[in-house]
């Protein structure tokens, strides 16, 4: 049974909506958004954006942005969603959610960017290895800017459903610092 505080498993209505409308909706949006906005930027002035080439000097490539999405996007969206939830809870609107004690979400450093970092570190651990593989295996050779904008946005899409809602009952489960007073002027 849950408690007043609830569960990982005895979600309450605000939670499971929290994780369907901003967790997923939300975040698919703005990753779909954001990652094509970052791929058509790196690409304005490119014909083609081969399948591999070597950062900073030979420019843009599939490969190497694609492995460098799976530490950036989930490291980001780490920083944003637990400052949402952080304010979602000090407001009210949520409660906080014990994690499991031991569990990989309660090892988790505490502290925003401690946490974002160590959570990108992981899924490029773990992302990266099955996207190269996959890239690999698939070996479609050079495309367009357009297919390459189109591929980053729907690439944000997954890898932002596939870790966002994790992220986001770790962010669940913390006890918000409290606000820091702003100085009168």
């Amino acid at each position: 049974m849950a408690t007043a505080e609830g569960s990982a498993q005895g979600l309450t209505p605000a939670h499971r909506r929290f994780l369907i409308r901003d967790a997923i909706v939300i975040a698919a949006v703005a990753n779909a958004g954001l990652n094509a906005l970052i791929a058509w930027l790196f690409t304005v002035n490119e014909d083609e954006i081969p399948q591999a080439a070597v950062p900073f000097v030979e420019g843009p490539s599939v490969t190497v942005d694609t492995v460098a999405t799976c530490f950036v996007l989930p490291f980001l969206t780490t920083l944003v969603i637990t400052t949402v939830i952080w304010k979602e809870i000090r407001d009210g609107h949520l409660t906080r959610l014990p994690l499991a004690p031991g569990s990989l979400a309660e090892r988790l450093p505490d502290t925003r960017l401690r946490r974002a970092t160590v959570v990108g570190l992981l899924c490029l651990l773990v992302f990266g290895p099955i996207s190269l593989a996959l890239l690999l295996l698939f070996d479609y050779g050079d495309i367009s800017p357009g297919e390459f904008v189109l591929f980053k946005a729907i690439f944000g899409i997954v890898l932002g459903a596939l870790v966002t809602p994790f992220i986001a009952m770790v962010a669940f489960g913390d006890d918000p610092p409290p606000v820091e007073a702003v100085p009168a002027a």
